[in-house]
């Protein structure tokens, strides 16, 4: 799979445009704003609304429609950096990864999930981690269906009473090594 061309029916990701940026920081907070425990934090609100900030630093893919439309989008994080909640310089992880309302449940979600490891992959990441809440529970049924694990140890709490789950997926041959192998530090948010 070329890692910057996955598709998904008759979407295709691929490394977004400066153009797209405000679309999916739009689009990332509708999705936030819509989940169950959709309170977000005016401050994370405009983090995720950011994404010409995350930009500088990190890779961004949107997943686009036939029609050029962007319908969702994800923040890459190729190791440790201001975006990464890992020091471990062999994992990956990504953030953010959300698809517009309009447009869930198509396969997009995925998409930009299995751009996100083949990207680890071809950069020799030995895993790829996130966090998620217990609540978004449509996108940890995704990532167990994908091979993650929810790893307790990377669990964190954000806010007081405001939980994150850390999930893992070991990558090629590394994960001959075990569950506990290339455990990484959290950092905060």
């Amino acid at each position: 799979m070329n890692v910057d061309h996955a598709t998904a029916g008759a979407i295709v990701v691929r490394a977004a445009r400066p153009d797209e940026y405000a679309r999916i920081g739009d689009l990332t907070v509708e999705a936030y704003l819509g989940l169950p425990d959709g309170h977000e934090h005016p401050e994370y609100l405009e983090r995720l609304r950011d994404v010409a900030g995350r930009a500088r630093d990190v890779a961004i893919l949107a997943a686009v429609a036939a029609d050029d439309t962007v319908v969702g989008g994800v923040t890459y994080v190729p190791g440790p950096g201001p975006w990464s909640e890992s020091d471990a310089p062999d994992e990956a992880s990504f953030r953010a990864l959300a698809v517009a309302p309009e447009a869930q449940g198509r396969g997009i979600g995925r998409a930009l999930v299995e751009a996100c490891v083949a990207r680890a992959r071809v950069s020799g990441r030995r895993a790829i981690t996130l966090s998620t809440r217990p609540s978004m529970a449509t996108a940890r049924r995704l990532y167990e269906r994908l091979g993650f694990v929810h790893d307790p140890e990377q669990d964190w709490e954000l806010a007081v009473g405001e939980g994150l789950w850390g999930y893992r997926l070991e990558l090629g041959d590394a994960a001959l090594d075990g569950p506990s192998a290339g455990r990484s530090t959290r950092r905060a948010r």
